[in-house]
């Protein structure tokens, strides 16, 4: 296994604790560096007297027994932090990190990367169209050809749409786009080990009611299904948006394909906050996320959940090795 890279996130939230804890309780990946900034790392094991002992990492593949590895990136100094505060300085190094690693990533140097998280709002004053880590990272591999998927053991519920709004979610439904979120959902079920049947949500209430609450269902997205079926993909849709979760949950399907961001995220995090695991699939390399922000209430106080973390990393380790 090669090294997987973790991003440290927007320093002012609680990316570097969750980092630090998840190594003290032994569950950093053993091939884990961590990208940031070394300083800030320092100052909040001391401020939180976490006792982890840090090293900082010459090379990606540098790494010393019992000891956390660093790749400094020099960024952001301990005198401009402001912890649980929207900041330019923090928000344009927690950008910065991303990059790094997922060049370092397409270049072969990490097998995948892990993102602790982003706030979008302090990246955003100084790259004004950032919408999030997903497409960001997308653009770097040079693709339009992905998604986001939420992962937890149970389930995958992977988006047509994400961080767009509503309207835009809606009038740039486009078959050949749900075609291919199902394909690639199949495609990382496959690489799991997952069950492969999924679960197509429509877009309306009761999937449109044959045209009575709108035609998209019908003429859009069952088209999609259906070119998936022929192509030997277990989909089924688009099915009423009300009852989808609960079928999935019961065992009916192994995941979920949804048509825009709260269709899949509020169950998600109303079934699995702390659990989740943000992946970005149909990229070249393995990426994933904890599924939560910045949680700047929380920040520095040692409270922070790893629950996502560890998982993230279980899934990118998994994924990294069945590329």
């Amino acid at each position: 296994m090669r090294t997987i890279g973790v991003t440290m996130g927007d320093a002012a939230g609680v990316g570097p604790e969750i980092a630090l804890m998840a190594f003290k309780q032994g569950r950093f990946p053993e091939r884990g560096i961590l990208i940031g900034d070394l300083d800030i790392l320092e100052h909040c094991n001391r401020r939180l007297d976490l006792g982890v002992p840090l090293h900082r990492a010459d090379s990606l593949d540098e790494f010393r027994p019992n000891r956390l590895s660093v790749h400094d990136m020099g960024l952001l100094p301990v005198d401009r932090l402001q912890v649980g505060e929207v900041s330019e300085a923090s928000g344009r190094a927690a950008l910065q990190y991303v990059e790094f690693a997922a060049r370092r990533a397409l270049e072969g140097q990490l097998a995948a990367m892990v993102t602790l998280p982003m706030n979008k709002e302090a990246t955003r004053l100084t790259h004004p169209g950032f919408s999030g880590h997903t497409g960001f990272i997308a653009a770097l591999c040079g693709t339009d050809r992905y998604a986001m998927t939420l992962a937890t053991d149970r389930l995958l519920i992977s988006h047509v749409s994400t961080h767009v709004s509503l309207r835009e979610a809606i009038e740039s439904l486009d078959t050949a786009r749900v075609l291919d979120v199902i394909a690639m959902t199949d495609e990382a079920a496959r690489r799991l080990g997952r069950d492969r049947r999924i679960a197509v949500m429509g877009l309306n209430p009761h999937a449109g009611e044959g045209g009575a609450f709108g035609r998209e269902d019908s003429d859009i997205i069952a088209p999609a299904v259906a070119r998936a079926r022929r192509d030997g993909i277990d989909a089924v849709g688009p099915l009423p948006p009300d009852t989808v979760f609960r079928s999935a949950l019961a065992g009916g399907f192994g995941a979920v394909v949804c048509m825009y961001h709260d269709q899949g995220h509020i169950p998600m995090k109303t079934i699995a906050f702390d659990e989740a695991v943000n992946v970005t699939i149909g990229l070249p390399i393995v990426r994933t996320s904890v599924d939560h922000g910045t949680a700047f209430d929380i920040a520095w106080q040692g409270v922070a959940s790893t629950t996502s973390f560890i998982n993230a990393c279980r899934l990118a380790e998994q994924l990294a090795v069945t590329r």
